[in-house]
C-alpha cells in the first residue's frame, strides 16, 4: 500500500511539472522547457546543472559541437557532461575567460575537446576588443559558433552571489551603477533591462563575448538557471527572445508563470 501511495505521488509530481513546462512554452514562445524538482536545503546550481547535463546528453549526436557560456552553473553542466558522455564532447566557448571552461577538481574524467576563445572575458579598452577580434585564433572560434548543434547559456542576477562579482571581474560599485542604469541581469555578461534590451555600459565596450544579436540568430539556445533571486533576470532573457529552451526548477517556474 505504501509503495502505491509513493508511486501515485510521483505521478502527480511529474504531471505537475509537465503542466508547468507546457505553460512556460506557451507563455514565452519556447520550443521546449524542462522543469526539475526543487529540493530544500540543497545546492540549486548543482541540482539544475545535473538536470541540464542529463537533458543535453540525451540530445547529442555522435559528432555534436556544443556552444557553452560562462558561469558557475554552466561550469558544473560542462563537468557533468564531460564525465557522463561515452564519446569526447566538443565544446565551443561563447565568451573569453578560459578558466570558466576547464575541468574542476572533482572531475576524475573530463571527456571533452575544448575550443576556447583565447582571451579574458573583460579587457582594458574597446580598442583592445577590436584588436583581439582580428586575431585569427579568435575568428576561428567565432566561425565555429553558428555550426554547433546547440548553445547552452546561464543567466546572471545582480546579486552578491553572481559569478562575475565573486570572481573579481566586476565590483559591487559596478553592480550599483548597472542597477541605476536599469540592468536586472546578464546573458553572456551582456547586461539587460527588464524587457531584455541591452543596457549600454562601459562593460559592454570591453567585453569579449558573442553578441546578443549573434545569439538570437542561433536556433537552439538552452538557458539554464534557477532560484528566486534570478526570476527577474530570467524574465529579461525570455522577454528579449534569447532562449529557445529553458531548464529551471519548480519554484522558479511557478514565479515565472505568475508573472505572465
Amino acid at each position: 500500500r505504501q509503495t502505491e501511495i509513493i508511486q501515485f505521488k510521483l505521478r502527480q509530481d511529474n504531471d505537475y511539472r509537465m503542466q508547468m513546462e507546457r505553460r512556460l512554452i506557451s507563455a514565452f514562445g519556447l520550443k521546449d522547457a524542462f522543469v526539475v524538482p526543487s529540493v530544500a536545503d540543497s545546492n540549486t546550481n548543482e541540482n539544475i546543472a545535473r538536470a541540464a547535463a542529463m537533458y543535453i546528453g540525451n540530445r547529442l549526436d555522435e559528432n555534436s559541437f556544443i556552444n557553452m557560456g560562462y558561469g558557475d552553473t554552466l561550469s558544473r553542466v560542462l563537468n557533468h557532461l564531460a564525465t557522463a558522455v561515452e564519446r569526447p564532447l566538443s565544446v565551443v566557448s561563447l565568451t573569453g575567460g578560459v578558466n570558466y571552461y576547464l575541468p574542476n577538481t572533482q572531475s576524475s574524467v573530463f571527456n571533452a575537446k575544448l575550443y576556447l576563445m583565447p582571451t579574458p572575458l573583460l579587457v582594458s579598452s574597446a580598442e583592445m576588443v577590436t584588436a583581439m577580434n582580428q586575431e585569427p585564433t579568435v575568428q576561428e572560434i567565432r566561425n565555429l559558433i553558428p555550426l554547433s548543434r546547440m548553445a547552452v547559456i546561464g543567466i546572471g542576477a545582480l546579486g552578491k552571489d553572481a559569478t562575475i562579482l565573486k570572481s573579481g571581474i566586476l565590483r559591487e560599485s559596478d553592480f550599483l551603477q548597472l542597477t541605476i542604469q536599469g540592468a536586472v541581469g546578464d546573458v553572456l555578461c551582456h547586461f539587460l533591462d527588464k524587457d531584455g534590451n541591452l543596457v549600454e555600459t562601459n562593460v559592454e565596450d570591453r567585453l569579449m563575448a558573442t553578441s546578443l544579436e549573434a545569439l538570437r540568430q542561433l536556433d537552439n539556445v538552452i538557458g539554464v538557471a534557477a532560484g528566486l533571486s534570478k526570476v527577474t533576470a530570467i524574465l529579461a532573457a525570455l522577454n528579449g527572445k534569447y532562449l529557445n529552451t529553458l531548464i529551471t526548477d519548480e519554484v522558479t517556474a511557478a514565479k515565472l508563470i505568475e508573472s505572465v
